[in-house]
């Protein structure tokens, strides 16, 4: 299992981070890694609503099916799979003088023999986490009240 944190903060309200981040149809704007995020069911933004994302990772291309599995005022938790790897988005807010800390949580459990290479994949996926936490404040303060 490879797991990385950050805690990044954001020169926008808890109410407005949260309703973009719940659309995980925004992810290709703020994670570098993601090429395309296709809502594949309808309605509102709710729990069970799913994606299919497709990111690329150290040059391998790869999709996994995106669940939200917890939706509230404060925090949201994603969770994606497919046959080699589950990978859990846990985000919570904190409000911070008008602006918002993300604890931004990425988890990832890979299966059968994938669990070989986890170790090895750690400083990759720190690399990622890191540019994340560098875009998605830069996102976030040029988006105007589309949010």
């Amino acid at each position: 299992m490879v797991t990385v944190e950050r805690s990044i903060t954001i020169d926008r309200p808890g109410n407005e981070v949260i309703a973009y981040l719940a659309d995980f149809g925004n992810t290709p704007e703020w994670d570098p890694g993601t090429e395309s995020c296709d809502r594949i069911d309808r309605g509102p933004v709710a729990v069970g609503a799913t994606w299919l994302n497709v990111s690329r990772f150290r040059g391998r291309r790869t999709q996994l099916m995106y669940t939200l599995e917890r939706y509230d005022s404060d925090r949201l938790v994603f969770v994606g799979r497919n046959k080699t790897v589950t990978a859990t988005d846990d985000m919570t807010l904190r409000p911070l003088n008008g602006r918002t800390v993300l604890l931004y949580r990425a988890e990832l459990r890979f299966n059968g023999a994938a669990r070989l290479a986890a170790p090895f994949l750690r400083t990759a996926f720190e690399r990622l986490a890191d540019e994340v936490e560098e875009r998605l404040p830069q996102v976030l303060a040029a988006k105007t009240q589309e949010i």
